[in-house]
């Protein structure tokens, strides 16, 4: 009889025991190196990380908060100091077995699989408060299977090294809540303006209600949502014992509120974003509340925003033109008001400091300064004809050239053969040179068309260079914040330092600029009050400016389309003109005139006796070359027709503001007979009796206005 088979296989039996044993054993190793890998590239400190924050509380030029930025301002709070129902909400809505498993819940996985899988679609997820912790403080974002595993393992060793309520405690001062809010601290602070400690039942239940998707459900943006999910977490801790239900159904029927404003006003986020930017680059990668003081005026920053919004609804569509942006601030940089598109909720893109645009005729600016610099003067003439450089050869707008004009009706009319016939004589290098020391930082090319502004530029850095013809200076370095505090009450101090005085003839520039405003392309600009600006279109009106002050205001504005479309036939001249306009004629109501200072005022000397006229506001008495008050002047007939007026009388001059003095012949006042004769133009520290001599030439078309001017 054979034998049992059985009995006969025993030695086979045995090698796959001893198979089975080897296999299992290689496991053991594979799972072992595995741990020990996965351990050896923990991004894991020997001591808990707190993740790197920055409070930041923007303030207006008073120093009053205007908005936040970065995290909302909160401090760690000890589970001890909390009510009972605020780290009950977080277990029973977030991890209800939290305080009987090891770290990782592996029910917990296997419930949510089966959730999802019953579901077609990803319901629920198996993290344990534990592993969320991790996440929050070790761990990048990232999301492969190595950090799946991590997190596995360092939420097993926190577990060791930590109790429940410590990893309870780290969890609930580090979860992000929305709004910038990181721990249960800021979020009280931020959403019910009390501190975690004072918390309600329902406050608890809406702030655990939103960690699993914050930025979607955060009360400042979806109240409705963050009240049903403040439910669902009442539902929560009543099912698990944490609240009665009668409690839970008290707190739904009262659910919290918001106690303070949602977001901050939508008219200070262009230059909230821009700040908190700025200081961010200052501090770098560091924790803690600062104070930001900026330079906003937060009505001229309302009256800003309202204004470009309005402009773009209006003229929009019929324009073709989709954005625009301001930028108002002081001669000396401080920025008052900044707007950087016609709607921030839509696009938080900064076009007043971000993009980088042609600036067209508006770069002008610098090759006439290069030119005055160079000796030219406003009376002077220049050729606007045909001219061919280096195979390219420019036209004017109209179509037309205008032959010989003065230096003065080319800059207001802003002529481009003129223009390029200026450049061409001071040198393209000497006006790339005076453009980069006013701060235009963006490449230039001396291409024959840089006179033509084919060079981007931003908005704030071509306002900032007007702002230095203002103020007089070689340059002038916008600035949107002042100081850096800390609770301490620790200020850091960033006010700039001044320049020094501008290289070139100030007077003249002024002179150009006040008559682009009040005879040329800027003629809808025109205020009440001097005003002096320049326009700016490029080719095709695929970008329009217009940037100038009026007493102590300087004003950029632009318009176009992001993505470089023309507009409908928008010229510097049009829409910007009328926006600047609009903007600077609310800013100055009730605001006292400051005049435009031509220099700081000098002592000089009485002087009596004959004149050698050299121009209608300048003279050489008794050997001493001065300069009339009030008057900028010219040569040729009208100095000649001045000389025959004087004929061989003395003349009586007593020194004024501004290196300058007021001369008199047998008692008439030689500057208000220029004026009053057309003999001149008005400086811009002129007296108002002057301007209306002036004025009055204007209209009765005397002398150097016969001709409209």
């Amino acid at each position: 009889m054979q034998p049992p088979r059985f009995l006969s296989n025993r030695p086979r039996l045995a090698r796959g025991l001893r198979a089975a044993a080897m296999a299992a054993g290689a496991l053991a190793v594979v799972a072992v190196v595995l741990v020990a890998g996965l351990l050896w590239s923990l991004p894991l400190s020997s001591e808990f990380r707190d993740p790197s924050r920055l409070a930041l509380t923007i303030q207006d030029d008073d120093g009053r908060p205007i908005a936040h930025r970065g995290v909302s301002p909160g401090g760690t709070a000890a589970l001890s100091s909390m009510p009972a129902h605020l780290p009950a909400a977080f277990v029973a809505f977030e991890d209800r077995r939290f305080r009987s498993h090891p770290g990782v819940d592996l029910l917990g996985i296997a419930r949510a699989t089966i959730v999802n899988l019953t579901a077609m679609s990803f319901r629920e997820g198996g993290s344990t408060i534990t592993q969320q912790l991790v996440k929050n403080a070790y761990l990048t974002p990232e999301k492969t299977l190595t950090r799946k595993l991590q997190e596995a393992v360092i939420a097993l060793w926190l577990e060791t090294h930590l109790s429940k309520d410590e990893i309870l405690e780290r969890y609930i001062n580090t979860v992000y809540l929305g709004a910038g809010a990181h721990g249960v601290d800021a979020a009280a602070r931020r959403y019910f303006g009390k501190p975690a400690s004072e918390t309600t039942l329902a406050e608890a239940a809406m702030l655990a209600g939103l960690a699993q998707a914050p930025s979607r459900t955060a009360p400042t943006v979806a109240l409705k949502t963050a009240q049903q999910r403040a439910g669902l977490v009442l539902d929560a801790m009543a099912e698990t014992g944490a609240v009665t239900p009668e409690a839970a159904a008290a707190a739904k029927a009262a659910p919290a509120t918001l106690a303070v404003l949602p977001v901050a006003s939508a008219s200070v986020a262009y230059p909230a974003d821009w700040a908190a930017a700025t200081t961010r680059g200052l501090l770098g990668d560091v924790s803690g509340s600062v104070a930001v003081r900026t330079t906003i005026d937060p009505d001229l920053q309302d009256l800003a925003t309202v204004l470009v919004k309005g402009f773009i609804d209006k003229n929009g569509k019929d324009a073709d033109v989709g954005q625009a942006a301001l930028v108002a601030m002081r001669p000396d940089g401080r920025v008052l008001a900044v707007v950087g598109g016609a709607d921030h909720a839509a696009s938080e893109f900064n076009r007043a400091i971000q993009a980088r645009r042609q600036p067209g005729s508006l770069f002008k600016l610098f090759v006439y300064l290069a030119a005055l610099q160079n000796g030219t003067q406003p009376q002077d003439r220049v050729e606007d004809a045909p001219i061919t450089v280096a195979g390219w050869s420019p036209g004017n707008y109209d179509g037309r050239f205008h032959g010989a004009v003065t230096i003065r009706e080319a800059f207001a009319n802003s002529y481009n053969a003129a223009a390029v016939q200026l450049q061409e004589r001071v040198g393209r290098d000497r006006v790339i040179e005076l453009a980069r020391n006013m701060g235009i930082t963006g490449p230039m090319s001396p291409h024959p068309s840089l006179a033509l502004g084919t060079s981007e530029v931003t908005l704030v850095e071509i306002t900032a260079a007007f702002a230095a013809v203002r103020a007089g200076k070689a340059w002038v370095r916008p600035r949107l914040v002042e100081a850096l505090g800390t609770p301490s009450g620790t200020m850091l101090d960033l006010r700039a330092e001044a320049a020094g005085p501008a290289r070139w003839p100030r007077a003249a520039m002024l002179d150009l600029l006040r008559e682009a405003v009040e005879a040329g392309t800027g003629r809808n600009a025109r205020l009440p009050v001097p005003a002096y600006g320049k326009t700016g279109t490029t080719q095709d009106s695929r970008d329009a400016w217009f940037v100038g002050f009026a007493d102590d205001l300087v004003v950029g504005v632009w318009v176009g389309n992001d993505d470089g479309r023309p507009m409908r036939d928008v010229t510097g001249g049009a829409l910007p003109a009328r926006l600047w306009h609009a903007f600077m004629v609310e800013a100055l109501k009730g605001a006292p005139t400051a005049a435009v200072p031509v220099a700081e005022a000098t002592d000089g000397a009485a002087l009596q006796g004959r004149a050698e006229v050299l121009d209608t506001g300048t003279m050489r008495v008794e050997g001493e070359r001065i300069r009339l008050l009030g008057v900028d002047g010219i040569a040729g007939e009208a100095a000649q027709a001045m000389a025959d007026y004087i004929g061989g009388r003395d003349v009586q001059c007593q020194p004024s503001a501004g290196g300058r003095h007021r001369c008199e012949v047998d008692g008439w006042d030689l500057s208000e007979v220029v004026l009053f004769n057309g003999g001149g133009r008005a400086a811009v520290d002129a007296p108002a009796g002057y301007v209306r001599a002036e004025r009055k030439a204007r209209a009765e078309r005397k002398g150097i206005w016969a001709d409209g001017g």
